[in-house]
């Protein structure tokens, strides 16, 4: 079966002419009917039944009528999204990031956007997961790149990849030389964290309370850079991203196990929107970023 078989099919199926429907499909009548028998030797049913000049759709052609429409629908959508990217855009896209995020990779991704579209305007926010949530349910953001958020009524989330959460320590930290840390090793181990208003907090209290470890919070901080300071500075730890740490950098990255904290971290947009070709343009270019982490993290 063949695009053209679906297309001339539709065009009889509205018009139930073959006179009107060779003319929409600009063919002959003979090459309109011989395609109609095609198509119904191949699908092993009659879709139109002929008396004299008069045509009309069998119960089967009813059926598969709905089916063709919806698939030359896709089709013809498909068609426009391609002239669209292929397009010089001029609008704008929106963007919440959380703080880890905002580090490299929203940086790389509007980089390698504005080369494609440079008369796109860029607006990008740093903000907490939840004001990402309430500013894109409420249409003030395009997209929001964070961590999976609960309660998604409105919402789409498109995850990008698994990101495990490690135990950062300074040099002079009793856990400095451990290749792997178990979780219930960390009970009453000063440990400095997000605020409790994060997502990734709770998720992390949710670890703790699995194992039955009590950490001592000593102290809360709501961005990641003051706090890796403070781990390079003390005998305290935190729980972060590997991604976070600075090339370079002095701390050591240890992997924990049972169980193992992980974030999802995605593609977060209101269900009701249809996205602009600007906003479809650089979301691929997260996705493409995002799929390139993943193999990354695999290797």
């Amino acid at each position: 079966m063949e695009l053209r078989h679906l297309r001339y099919f539709s065009a009889l199926a509205g018009s139930l002419s073959f006179t009107r429907a060779a003319e929409r499909v600009h063919v002959t009548q003979s090459t309109l009917s011989h395609q109609i028998r095609q198509l119904e030797e191949e699908l092993g049913t009659r879709l139109f039944d002929r008396v004299g000049k008069r045509v009309t759709l069998t119960e089967a052609g009813e059926t598969f009528l709905a089916y063709a429409l919806r698939a030359l629908q896709e089709i013809d959508q498909g068609v426009g999204a391609l002239k669209e990217s292929g397009a010089d855009l001029a609008g704008s896209v929106r963007v919440g990031a959380t703080h880890s995020f905002n580090l490299g990779f929203i940086p790389e991704c509007v980089a390698i956007f504005m080369q494609r579209h440079p008369t796109v305007h860029m607006t990008v926010q740093e903000l907490a997961a939840d004001s990402i949530v309430s500013k894109v349910s409420a249409g003030e953001l395009d997209l929001g790149i964070t961590y999976r958020p609960s309660g998604l009524s409105e919402l789409v989330f498109e995850p990008l990849y698994n990101e495990e959460m490690v135990l950062v320590v300074g040099k002079n930290h009793p856990l400095y030389k451990r290749k792997r840390v178990r979780m219930v090793e960390l009970h009453r181990q000063p440990i400095a964290l997000l605020p409790k208003e994060f997502a990734t907090r709770a998720m992390l209290e949710e670890c703790f309370v699995a194992c039955g470890a009590e950490p001592l919070v000593v102290a809360e901080m709501n961005t990641i850079s003051p706090m890796l300071s403070l781990v390079a500075r003390t005998e305290i730890a935190t729980i972060v991203a590997k991604s976070v740490i600075p090339i370079g950098s002095a701390l050591k990255a240890i992997p924990i196990e049972n169980p193992t904290p992980i974030r999802t971290p995605g593609i977060l947009r209101r269900k009701a929107d249809r996205p602009s070709p600007e906003v479809r343009s650089f979301s691929s270019i997260v996705r493409k970023l995002g799929f390139n982490s993943r193999l990354q993290k695999i290797d």
